[in-house]
């Protein structure tokens, strides 16, 4: 089941979504949420953060699916230490597989030695995203 989502992600991000885009979206039917909705709430994150080389996009959309996931409709300590923690769990898996979170280190824009492509990070994101989902 994991390798559908990781398939989705990849067809999306070839249709042109973003890298964000392309992980939250591929969850949007789990999630039972609109497609079109995630797609305009990820718009900004993608390459690091419009385009700014911060955090890498496929974590961001990792992220907006966790938060989703385990959040709240109100204010909730423990929802936000559930949420909190597999999203640092995302964090630590995709920086340990990929030596960096940093978007312009991963694709290599100042040492020209790519760490991981775009559609490598995608692949990591929505994996270790559907793994803390089936926890």
């Amino acid at each position: 089941m994991e390798q559908y989502y990781v398939d989705k992600a990849i067809e999306l991000n070839e249709l042109g979504y973003n890298c964000a885009q392309s992980v939250a979206c591929s969850f949007a039917e789990l999630l039972e949420i609109d497609e079109n909705t995630l797609f305009k709430l990820t718009l900004g994150f993608g390459g690091g953060m419009a385009g700014n080389d911060g955090t890498c996009g496929a974590i961001s959309g990792g992220v907006a699916v966790l938060s989703y996931t385990y959040s709240d409709d109100i204010p909730n300590k423990e929802a936000k230490e559930i949420t909190y923690q597999a999203v640092k769990t995302l964090y630590d898996s995709f920086v340990n597989t990929n030596q960096s979170s940093v978007c312009k280190e991963l694709k290599g824009t100042d040492t020209g030695v790519e760490l991981r492509s775009c559609q490598g990070c995608i692949i990591d994101a929505v994996k270790f995203t559907y793994r803390l989902l089936k926890k």
